[in-house]
Order: C-alpha cells, then sequence, then structure tokens
C-alpha cells in the first residue's frame, strides 16, 4: 500500500466507525499496577475486531464529572498491533479523543497497549492526583479505549488486575478469582467499569456497616496503618445513616454499597459518586480529629445520596448514549444541589453531625451565597448550564464570577421547597414524602430512570399542590444580590452576626489553611498571606485589594491571620483604619481599610413567634417508623 493510498485510507477511518455486532463483545482489559509507586500504570486490551476502517475512542464525557474532563494528556505509549505485527495510528485533528487504524484481512484481535500516567498535582475528578507510594484510587475509564458506534451498555470487559506485592484491593465489581498478585473480575459492560473503580492499597482496612439485607461497607485505604483507626461508634453512626436513608426513600436499587475511601495528602480531595460505590479521598489524619470526621461525613453522606438522586434518578440532558457526547448540566440544581441538601440532612438525622453543627453549617451556607456581587448578573440556573467550566474556574474573584453555587445555594431553594411544603399542608407532608415518591420504586439492581423539570414539577404538586414551576424558575432566574433565606426564616430561624466563631467555618478555615474574613471585610486570605478572593463592594475590595496581591503586614506587625483577625476585632474600638503593607508582583503598596464592626460571623438564631420546623426537620426518621 502506498503512503497515498494509505493517508486515503486513514481519513476514511476517521469519519467512519467500523459496524458493531449486535451482540455484546467482550474486551479482555489487563492493568498492571505493580508500578503504581512510580506514578505509571500499564494496560493492554484484546479487542475482537474486522477488516476494514477501525475508529477508538477514549472516554471524554465521564458521568457525575459534568463535563469533558476524560484526562487523556494522561495516555502515553500507545501501541496497536494485529496478528503480532504494528498497526499505524493517527488521531483525530478535531476530535482529541479519538484515533483511526485500518484492520488488515484476516485479523479477528487488535491488541492495544497504552500507559497511563496519573497526575502528580492536585486536580479534579478522574484528572486528579490519585496515587502515592502506599495507594492508589484506580478509575477504568483512564486505562481504556472503546471502539466508536459501540453503546457503553453493549461492549463488555473482562477485567484482570496485577497488584504490587502485599496490596489489598476493594471494588463494586464481582471479584471471581483472587491471587497473591491480583484478581481477575466478572466481565460488565462498558459503563458498569466505568462506575466502578477500584482503590487498592499497602494498608487497608474494610468495616463493615450493614450486612443484611444488604452489604454496605467502608473500604479505608491509608498512607499509614495509624490513620486507619476508626472511632468507638463509626459503625454505629454509619449504620444510622444507612437506615436514614431506608426512611427516607423507602428503596435501595443496588445490590451492595461500597464507600471507598482513600486517606493521604498526596491524592486530590474530592467524592465521585458511583451507583453501587463512590470514590471518596480526604487528609490522610482525617479520622483523627473532629473537625475533619465532620466534613467526612458530610461527604460520604452526600455521595451516598447520589447513588439515589444522580445515579438511579438522573436529568435526561445526563443521559446521552455515548461518552463522547456532551451533556446538558442545566438541572445540576437539583442533580447537586437536592443531593447536597439530602446529605447534610441525613448527617444530622444520623447523629454524624450534633444540631447545633448543623445549624453552622446552614448559616455558613447563607452566608457564603448573600451578597455575592455575581448574583446580580448570574442567576443560578446559568451556573448550572456552565458547570463544565466552572468547576475548573479560578478563586480568584468567584464572588464576582460565581462558580458551581448550585451546590450551595441549592440547600437554600431545596430548604425553602421543604418548609414551603410543611407549611402549605400544616406540616403533615415535607420534602421527605417528595422524596419517597421520585426516588423510591422498587429496590433492585442498579437501574437509570430519568427525569425533566416536569417531572420534578408534577411529582412536587402531587405532594402539596402550589405554583411550583413559577416557584422554581423564580429562584433559577433571580439577580438578587440576596439570597434566598425564606427557608431559614420558614423554619423559625434568622440569620445574625457575631465576633463568635462560627464551628463549620472554623473548621474549613483549619482544613484550607486560610482565614476566612467574609462577614467583615469581604475577604478570604491565606495563611501565607496570599489574597484569595475579594467581594466587590465590600470594605476590603473598596480598599483596592484584589486576588493575588500578598498582605505582609497589618497595622505595622508582619502579617499572620491571628493578626489580622485581631486587628479586625479591635476595629471596633479603633480610632484610625487597619493599614496593610500590599506586595504586588515586585511592587509594594500600603493600603488602608476603613471598618470599625469587628469580627462577623454568620449563626442562627431563633425568631419568636415563629414554630420551630428546623427541630422537625432534623429529627431521626428511624425514630418515627
Amino acid at each position: 500500500m502506498t503512503s497515498k493510498t494509505l493517508l486515503v485510507v486513514f481519513l476514511l477511518a476517521a469519519s467512519l466507525a467500523q459496524t458493531v455486532s449486535a451482540q455484546p463483545r467482550t474486551i479482555d482489559l489487563r492493568v498492571d499496577a505493580t508500578e503504581v509507586p512510580r506514578k505509571i500504570l500499564h494496560a493492554r486490551m484484546m479487542i475482537p475486531v474486522s477488516a476494514g476502517p477501525l475508529r477508538l475512542l477514549y472516554p471524554k464525557w465521564i458521568p457525575g464529572e459534568h463535563g469533558p474532563t476524560g484526562p487523556i494528556v494522561g495516555m502515553a505509549g500507545l501501541k496497536l498491533t494485529a496478528n503480532g505485527s504494528p498497526l499505524e495510528w493517527r488521531r483525530d485533528p478535531l476530535e482529541m479523543y479519538a484515533i483511526s487504524t485500518v484492520i488488515p484481512p484476516g485479523v479477528g484481535t487488535l491488541t492495544v497497549d497504552l500507559d497511563f500516567l496519573p497526575p502528580i498535582a492536585s486536580g479534579q475528578f478522574t484528572s486528579g492526583a490519585s496515587t502515592t507510594a502506599k495507594l492508589a484510587l484506580i478509575s477504568w475509564n483512564t486505562l481504556l479505549l472503546y471502539p466508536s458506534g459501540s453503546k457503553p451498555d453493549e461492549i463488555r470487559y473482562a477485567v484482570t488486575l496485577r497488584l504490587p506485592s502485599g496490596w489489598k484491593h476493594a471494588s463494586a465489581l464481582t471479584l471471581e478469582r483472587q491471587s497473591d498478585s491480583g484478581a481477575e473480575f466478572a466481565p460488565v459492560s462498558l459503563t458498569t467499569l466505568i462506575d466502578s473503580p477500584i482503590l487498592v492499597g499497602a494498608s487497608m482496612k474494610k468495616v463493615t456497616i450493614a450486612e443484611r439485607p444488604i452489604r454496605h461497607e467502608i473500604n479505608i485505604a491509608a498512607d499509614s496503618e495509624e490513620a486507619l483507626e476508626t472511632p468507638e461508634d463509626f459503625v454505629t453512626t454509619y449504620r444510622n445513616l444507612v437506615d436514614e436513608t431506608g426512611g427516607l426513600f423507602g428503596a435501595r436499587h443496588y445490590r451492595h454499597y461500597n464507600w471507598l475511601l482513600t486517606l493521604s495528602d498526596g491524592v486530590a480531595h474530592f467524592g465521585l459518586e458511583h451507583h453501587e460505590s463512590s470514590d471518596n479521598r480526604m487528609k490522610e489524619r482525617t479520622l483523627e480529629k473532629q473537625d475533619s470526621r465532620n466534613d467526612l461525613a458530610g461527604l460520604l453522606s452526600h455521595e451516598f445520596v447520589h447513588s439515589w438522586n444522580g445515579k438511579y434518578r438522573r436529568p435526561a440532558g445526563l443521559m446521552t448514549t455515548g461518552l463522547e457526547q456532551p451533556f446538558d448540566t442545566g438541572l445540576l440544581w437539583v442533580y447537586e444541589g437536592l443531593t447536597h441538601y439530602l446529605g447534610k440532612l441525613l448527617v444530622v438525622r444520623s447523629g454524624l453531625w450534633k444540631p447545633e453543627f448543623y445549624r453552622e453549617s446552614l448559616a455558613a451556607t447563607a452566608s457564603s451565597i448573600d451578597g455575592q456581587a455575581g448574583r446580580t448578573w448570574r442567576p443560578l440556573g446559568d451556573t448550572a448550564v456552565q458547570a463544565q467550566v466552572l468547576f475548573g474556574a479560578p478563586k480568584a474573584w468567584a464572588a464576582y464570577r460565581r462558580g458551581v453555587d448550585f451546590y450551595e445555594e441549592g440547600v437554600l431553594v431545596w430548604l425553602d421547597t421543604d418548609m414551603t411544603i410543611r407549611r402549605l399542608t400544616n406540616g403533615t407532608r415535607s420534602l421527605d414524602d417528595f422524596c419517597k415518591r421520585f426516588y423510591g420504586g422498587e429496590s433492585g439492581p442498579p437501574a437509570v430512570k430519568p427525569y425533566t423539570f416536569d417531572d420534578i414539577v408534577a411529582t412536587l404538586n402531587d405532594v402539596a399542590p402550589h405554583d411550583w414551576r413559577r416557584f422554581l424558575q423564580q429562584r433559577l432566574s433571580s439577580l438578587e444580590r440576596s439570597a434566598p433565606l425564606g427557608g431559614i426564616v420558614e423554619s423559625g430561624w434568622k440569620v445574625v452576626y457575631s465576633d463568635v466563631p462560627n464551628e463549620a467555618v472554623k473548621a474549613k478555615e483549619e482544613s484550607n489553611k486560610n482565614a476566612d474574613l467574609s462577614g467583615s471585610l469581604g475577604l478570604w486570605v491565606e495563611e501565607s498571606g496570599v489574597v484569595i478572593d475579594v467581594i466587590p463592594e465590600m470594605p476590603a475590595a473598596k480598599s483596592g485589594l484584589a486576588p493575588g496581591v500578598k498582605i505582609v503586614a497589618v497595622n505595622g506587625r508582619r502579617f499572620s491571620a491571628d493578626n489580622i483577625r485581631g486587628a479586625v476585632k479591635r476595629s471596633k474600638t479603633a480610632s484610625g483604619p487597619i493599614t496593610l503593607i500590599i506586595e504586588n508582583g515586585e511592587f509594594f503598596t500600603t493600603q488602608t481599610i476603613d471598618y470599625h464592626d469587628g469580627l462577623r460571623y454568620p449563626h442562627l438564631e431563633r425568631v419568636e413567634g415563629r414554630p420551630d420546623r428546623l427541630a422537625v426537620l432534623i429529627k431521626p426518621l428511624r425514630e418515627t417508623k
């Protein structure tokens, strides 16, 4: 074949996908993770093929990640061979996630070898750091290609995994065989495989939360054995969480559930939902302190709720027929916002949070949304539509740009919805009734039931007749600077500010190593003095401070988080402004903030004459059966 002819064939292959058999095909995927400590994973695929042009795709739009986040930049060493002979391949010049080749006559199996180089720096989702010398969270989508024209449900993968000596593993996949060197799993569809990551490590612990009627486990891998130690009430309180989800939803749409918990300072920290498991990553010493255990409880509860809201019931716009097709994320204020609301609610109902901490968290949420300048130009609905961009947006100017606010503002919208239902029905119904009708049904293995905005409105009307379409659309399209605090007011509470630190804010400050002065100066600053963000039209912004500059000194003294807090606290009685020395690149300036209201942290305070619906809201369902 001449080079000119070969080029024509390659161009033809770029536009034509190999015909897919009506029968599901099984691809043999062998993953070698023995070099995880060097941050390299090896994969080999044996793909059934027939002669002709073939287009292969690397997974791009990953369910749960809400954007084209497939980390193809980490793919290296790609080689294609047929009957022992190498095949040429070319990348699609317009679609970086696609490659094309030509299968010669007489070839029935294509061998594909590739390596994945896990990122070292922090990042989001499966493109974030995921390995250390002692552990790894392996996301299968990073290690495979699949034939174009094939639906993920129609392709099957038989996976074999090789591990470093002595390492253990945990996954929602069905284990068929295990040896000292690794494991072999039952064949599953591409959809199920990508939905079932695996946690591996030298130091691992399995905590059985509930065995019957459905097994629930928390599988923990850590960079040290000490980090695996769990508190005495760990099993009891998380069993309460399992019970509370049963009371709320009335059905379970999984055969078993595995929380995969990575405890390490060397991986990205986030959570990612799956149908029968979840990928949860936090700092190594998370289990040692109550503050970090509170964060952990919120994360594990949130991802658990996603098994119902996000995996079983999923917005129709996220129901694509291929991993190369874009998502419509417009309903993330339900997918993520309602999950965020229910996740926190279930934590306090389970006893993992104290009621006081739940109220502090709710006050912090309200404060973080209320008064943001970005609310005057970008409505909540648009933050969901542009989610694929906003997830990766920098923290600088976030108060003006807005970010993925459908999480925190979603809490306020759904609290408002819950309290409105309770008011309309004189307390006989609540959002709990909506959840049981919308996410319940019959228990069984994983299934997906798509929904639209109309379905949400119809079910709300079935619970409590009201103009829910207008109610929700007003909140999605509002350009008011004030946050939707109606749910807090209707619950019998109000947001107030004092110089007493908010416990939820304080915990986040310690975790993020920063000072949150958003309620006073309108400022977030790192412990190093670098300004993270400022809120337009608040004192820090008015003084000329901007994200990225560094505060060197406060009132003539070297900057520290405690020093700037002290200066703000003393501002109530100080006659002069707060004076700052600012480093902006190579230049230094002195700036003053004319502020005299002291420290201001948000809290909830009871409103006299109103019933305490918040106390009713957080009451455990397991006690009312």
